[in-house]
């Protein structure tokens, strides 16, 4: 391996480096987050690094992204719904606050977060909760991370 996956995480992943990838999809790589406080938090990161924004891509392209987004959205609702029974919903958002590459946000809100929680948007979390070490992807995960893998590949792709 060559150097720190997390600085290039799509060039570590079309190198098979990146080891949060669940799938390789049409447009992209389906990866489980860095950070579990809502477990099956998952992103979807295009597979051309130098693209920043979804009006990069050509047309077919975009679409192509926008399906894969649904698909891994889809997945992660089939596996959280089946690991707890306190699932609601999935939120799926594309920011590009932070990041300089085109990726989505595919996160998983469940009743036991609260009603303050549970109502307002993931980044309204208090900053610990972003750099818990309990949270912190490991071997814990193992469990909704091979429940979303299977659910991918139990849902066609649509491109």
């Amino acid at each position: 391996m060559t150097g720190d996956w997390r600085t290039d995480r799509i060039g570590a992943a079309l190198r098979g480096e990146n080891p949060t990838v669940l799938r390789r999809l049409t447009s992209g790589f389906a990866v489980i987050g860095d950070v579990q406080f809502l477990p099956g938090y998952s992103v979807l990161l295009v597979d051309e690094p130098d693209v920043q924004r979804l009006s990069d891509l050509p047309r077919a392209k975009r679409l192509s992204f926008l399906s894969d987004m649904d698909r891994l959205g889809e997945a992660v609702e089939r596996a959280c719904r089946r690991l707890d029974t306190a699932f609601l919903r999935v939120n799926l958002e594309i920011l590009g606050n932070t990041d300089p590459f085109l990726h989505a946000h595919v996160w998983p809100r469940f009743a036991w977060e609260g009603a303050d929680a549970a109502g307002r948007p993931v980044w309204l979390y208090p900053r610990e909760r972003w750099s818990d070490e309990r949270f912190r992807l490991g071997p814990q995960h193992d469990a909704v991370r091979d429940a979303i893998s299977n659910e991918l590949d139990q849902l066609p792709s649509l491109t």
